[in-house]
């Protein structure tokens, strides 16, 4: 699934940097909070975000991670209601920030980003229901491989070369639906094949193509 910039014309793409604002946040920032009210959009330029929404006990659950070139709080925006997930930057961020007007005005006026638009969301539903159905299907070595895989190939399309990736066991846990100590043990049988490697609160993907292909 690739990211909604890069998707875009080159005129559109132009068109969307040209509104708004540059805003840099420190890591571990958060950028917006669940509840609160939905007046801007971002789209990521350097660095990353994890969106997560507080549970009944507190705790805060981790929903998913956007990369350069993806958008931020662009649902709440186009409906007006309050924010749904919490907004986490995982790593020094730069972001390009619109209003929720400019924003609504910019796919107003551009129908091929509006396409775009429509792309990107009906591919995060497509990914949601794939994710739902390895719940079931597939071990936790294999889900976290290609949870892994997908977020590899988002900071690096070519594929060549390492990609980190930024989140702790607790974190790829709850992306895949497995405990903490069930990710650690599928980690290690990645690291033992030579296709990650580990350091603290990250993954190093060295071979995207086999953890694409990894079965378990």
């Amino acid at each position: 699934m690739g990211d909604f910039a890069s998707a875009l014309s080159d005129a559109d793409r132009s068109a969307l940097f040209a509104c708004g604002r540059r805003r840099r946040y420190q890591r571990n920032t958060r950028v917006f909070c669940e509840g609160d009210p939905s007046d801007f959009v971002l789209v990521i330029v350097e660095g990353g975000v994890k969106l997560a929404v507080t549970t009944e006990d507190g705790d805060e659950s981790l929903l998913g991670v956007r990369g350069p070139g993806d958008l931020v709080g662009e649902l709440a925006a186009l409906d007006s209601k309050d924010r749904m997930a919490t907004a986490i930057a995982v790593e020094a961020l730069t972001v390009q920030s619109l209003t929720a007007e400019e924003f609504r005005a910019f796919i107003a006026e551009h129908a091929g980003a509006a396409l775009e638009l429509m792309r990107m969301l009906i591919g995060r539903l497509r990914e949601a229901d794939r994710r739902r159905v390895e719940f079931g299907a597939h071990d936790t070595a294999r889900r976290v491989a290609h949870l892994l895989a997908e977020l590899a190939a988002e900071r690096q399309p070519s594929g060549l070369g390492p990609a980190r990736v930024q989140l702790s066991q607790q974190e790829i846990g709850e992306l895949v639906g497995a405990s903490r100590e069930s990710v650690a043990r599928a980690l290690a049988t990645l690291r033992d094949q030579h296709l990650v490697t580990t350091g603290r609160r990250s993954v190093t993907v060295a071979d995207l193509e086999a953890l694409r292909c990894f079965k378990g």
